[in-house]
């Protein structure tokens, strides 16, 4: 099902079963894996592999060069998993030899309309990206992370598994696990507590975090103190434990 006005570089390669609509192109390099439906006016350039049963709306800019001034043209690449929704405007840039010349993309993700992945970006499984939500380079999103609309990071920082953004949030520092954030500069608010109790966590483990959060933020006493402190919870919740390593990996610092 490949409409007559779509224009497809002869070593693309495209699987049976694959949709693609009007006035589509499709440049060199570019993979796409079966069941993938690709809506009219897109444009996808490569090296680009895109995985099986995604949804590719019309409008849609994928695989192009990042928007890195120091990028002169040198081979790198996009990867995308399976059954993705990407909506209209959506743009994806390929990585940069700076990083690993990679920008990857996970499976079960929404992207919603003007979402912006840059270039070197990690992107998990099972993430909601909501309308014009930005990435800048180098970024890492956790699975079940959800990013309110207008979200903006800044590049190098990292959002940990199933936390929440609040609308128009500015994060310029990393996001921990579970943590809800809001705000320009984003601030924690509490857990993503909601979230949680959507993906059946168990209610001990729900107050253990919300416990762990009060120590972290609310708390008073040294950072070493309150440390000391979370980790005798994450004895018991491998949730805790998690987060802690997220914490302890930080190199740009965490929102409090």
């Amino acid at each position: 099902m490949i409409h007559n006005t779509a224009i497809i570089d002869d070593s693309a390669v495209i699987a049976d079963g694959v949709d693609i609509g009007p006035y589509t192109v499709i440049g060199a390099n570019v993979e796409i894996g079966t069941g993938t439906v690709i809506g009219p006016h897109v444009v996808i350039n490569g090296p680009t592999k895109i995985g099986e049963q995604n949804k590719i709306f019309q409008f849609a800019s994928i695989g192009e060069q990042p928007q890195d001034l120091k990028f002169h043209g040198e081979t790198s690449r996009l990867e995308i998993g399976d059954r993705n929704t990407i909506r209209e405007y959506v743009t994806m840039h390929r990585g940069t030899e700076e990083d690993n010349s990679l920008t990857l993309v996970g499976n079960d993700n929404l992207f919603m309309a003007y979402v912006h992945i840059a270039h070197d970006c990690i992107i998990g499984d099972h993430i909601i990206f909501a309308n014009n939500a930005t990435l800048a380079g180098h970024v890492v999103v956790e699975d079940f992370a959800i990013l309110g609309g207008f979200t903006a990071v800044h590049q190098f920082t990292r959002l940990g598994s199933h936390c929440f953004t609040g609308f128009a949030t500015a994060i310029d520092r990393d996001v921990l696990p579970y943590f809800t954030v809001a705000g320009n500069r984003a601030r924690a608010r509490g857990i993503n507590k909601e979230g949680l109790v959507r993906k059946n966590f168990q209610p001990e483990t729900i107050r253990a975090l919300q416990d762990t959060f009060k120590i972290l933020v609310k708390s008073k006493g040294t950072l070493s103190e309150k440390l000391s402190r979370a980790h005798e919870l994450g004895k018991n919740h491998a949730e805790v434990r998690h987060l802690l390593d997220f914490l302890d990996r930080s190199e740009r610092g965490w929102v409090r």
